[in-house]
């Protein structure tokens, strides 16, 4: 009497899935440095704070870059403060509670920073923080 081997042969290991997926991480990885490469203004240096908080970003936050010139730029495009205030105001009329950071040069005058918040404020949004970095110690 003949018995059939119930055990498969062992199978060999598939690449195409895997290759798929380590590209498919790839592309999700350079779309999402790029998105944040355009909101850091590369030409702003942050003052520094002991005490800052802690610089986890929100879900969906907005950065304002003001320059030391003063001019604003958002999303990696220079805008003034009525192209701001419209740009604002659209946002704000959708989100309720919409956070915005904004990064301001640490030798920029602080009207042009209270310029920015005032344009926040009249646009209907009110979650306004600040971006600073911690100092780097002494060698």
């Amino acid at each position: 009497m003949k018995f059939q081997n119930r055990i498969p042969p062992p199978a060999g290991m598939q690449l195409a899935p895997m290759i798929d997926i380590v590209f498919l991480l790839l592309i999700f990885f350079i779309v999402t440095w790029q998105f944040s490469r355009e909101e850091m203004d590369l030409k702003i240096a942050v003052p520094t704070s002991e005490e800052g908080a802690d610089p986890q970003r929100v879900l969906g936050e907005i950065i304002l870059n003001v320059r030391t010139d003063g001019t604003v730029s958002v999303w990696g495009q220079v805008k003034t403060l009525d192209q701001l205030a419209g740009t604002l105001a659209e946002i704000a009329a959708q989100h309720e509670n919409q956070p915005v950071r904004i990064r301001g040069d640490a030798t920029t005058q602080f009207q042009e920073i209270v310029k920015v918040m005032d344009v926040c404020q009249r646009s209907g949004i009110w979650n306004i923080s600040f971006a600073t970095q911690t100092p780097k110690p002494a060698e």
